[in-house]
């Protein structure tokens, strides 16, 4: 084999375990955003539907603000299995790719380099226990009047994730 290419893979491989390790932490990351949604409904009934929608999303009410017209809810998010098992299963592969190509340079090192895929457990270890928190999302649900027309203007704060569905489920419109 050319003298080059070896150092050139490892090299690569490398490049690329790091961007795996960078990609294992981002998978716990907040990813907390606001939004502004609009609905034809008035803000008796949009509130009735926002409670009820979070009560079926196991969030409770945390905080009510009377005087902005706003309520605060959380519930605990659960780590999925599913991406558990996927971050080991990529770990896995990725210490298994590095340690073949550090052992085509250090042959001595295979075996040892080889018992570093007993490590991948721990992503997804890290994972689960970094992943299962407290969520919280906040409503201001505001009333808008146009032209003989009541609408009601909500500014969400939560997990992009949640807002999405909340949107998607009570078929709001995105605001401004």
């Amino acid at each position: 084999m050319d003298t080059a290419i070896v150092p050139s893979t490892f090299l690569l491989t490398l490049l690329l375990s790091v961007g795996l390790f960078f990609f294992i932490r981002a998978s716990t990351k907040d990813r907390t955003e606001t939004a502004q949604l609009l609905s034809e409904r008035d803000e008796a009934a949009l509130m009735s539907q926002l409670k009820e929608y979070f009560r079926s999303r196991s969030y409770r009410v945390a905080e009510v603000d009377r005087e902005q017209n706003q309520v605060t809810f959380e519930g605990n998010v659960r780590p999925s299995w599913f991406l558990a098992i996927f971050l080991t299963l990529l770990a896995a592969t990725g210490i298994v790719c590095l340690s073949l190509v550090v052992s085509l340079l250090f042959p001595s090192l295979s075996t040892l380099v080889l018992a570093m895929v007993l490590l991948s457990p721990l992503s997804g270890l890290f994972y689960w226990q970094k992943s299962g928190r407290l969520e919280k999302v906040s409503l201001k649900v505001e009333t808008t009047q146009s032209n003989q027309t009541s609408s009601s203007k909500i500014t969400v704060v939560g997990h992009r994730d949640e807002l999405s569905e909340l949107q998607r489920t009570l078929e709001l419109k995105a605001g401004e």
